[in-house]
């Protein structure tokens, strides 16, 4: 484990993919990460690439050839090398091999980057082009955050604000875990949308093409809360897990595929294409308040 620490947050981060198990405020001692039990679900906070989300049977298309891969891709499931730590910082490198050219037929160097300011953890994605042509992925974030934050709450006393008022509509799942082609309207009140467990009754909220590039959750019986800011990412999901006490904000770039489609990987929804020898970077950030 890694330990990041500052005079306001404490993190501890696992190479085990590149995840963050814990974020505390010291002013308090409030610990916000989920802690991952097996039995629920066992992530705290995974990482992922190269895909965002669920392919149709598992078949990752690319240059008229079939590749399997799972839900999400293999980035939170891989041991990553420590190529870099100081006390506010820490770079996590995964670089391509035999397995994953199995299942993903680039050459890359996908980094996790991790940086302390202040109050807020930055958590920076950066992909390396090692390939001889172009490269096409989906990169993502999955933090998942205790609900209720403190003992004597419920998951109901909570309510996520976005930065911005703007019309939600989700794109829904079907039981195979790709989007259905269906939206519903998410309705939010002054920017406000209350917590309950039938808002994911069909699996996860998922938002295209959002204009917020802010959401905070907050409760209704404290001051505590925790801010996900996501300036360049344009897909924003909300899930829980049944009774589960945590709510994942997730940031990406990327989404599931449409039932009924079998896209290459070029054409996919929200990919992103980079050049022979080029880097992609993106980030976001999550601030303890």
């Amino acid at each position: 484990m890694v330990i990041l620490e500052n005079d306001f947050v404490k993190a501890t981060i696992s190479s085990k993919g590149a995840e963050i198990h814990s974020l505390i405020n010291k002013a308090d001692g409030t610990e916000y990460i989920w802690q991952g039990n097996p039995d629920v679900w066992a992530f705290h906070a995974p990482n992922l690439f190269p895909v965002v989300g669920g392919l149709k049977d598992n078949t990752l298309n690319v240059d008229g050839k079939a590749f399997t891969l799972g839900r999400h891709g293999f980035a939170r499931h891989v041991t990553y090398r420590r190529i870099e730590s100081t006390p506010i910082q820490a770079i996590f490198a995964y670089r391509y091999d035999e397995e994953t050219l199995k299942v993903y037929p680039y050459k890359f160097e996908f980094q996790v980057i991790y940086h302390l300011e202040e109050k807020s953890l930055r958590v920076s994605y950066k992909v390396i082009n090692l390939d001889l042509g172009n490269i096409f992925f989906s990169v993502g974030g999955h933090p998942a955050f205790n609900v209720p934050f403190t003992e004597g709450e419920k998951f109901e006393d909570y309510y996520l604000e976005f930065s911005t008022a703007e019309e939600l509509h989700t794109h829904q799942s079907g039981s195979d875990g790709l989007l259905s082609g269906k939206t519903n309207l998410v309705t939010t009140e002054q920017k406000r949308l209350a917590l309950s467990r039938d808002l994911f009754v069909n699996d996860a909220l998922v938002f295209k093409n959002i204009q917020s590039r802010a959401v905070t959750l907050k409760s209704n019986k404290s001051d505590k809360q925790i801010k996900v800011s996501y300036p360049n990412f344009n897909y924003l999901g909300i899930w829980t897990k049944g009774d589960a006490p945590f709510l994942c904000i997730e940031p990406w770039l990327g989404v599931s595929d449409t039932a009924g489609e079998a896209k290459d990987i070029s054409e996919k929804e929200g990919i992103q294409k980079l050049g022979y020898g080029h880097v992609f970077e993106t980030d976001f950030s999550i601030e303890v308040g």
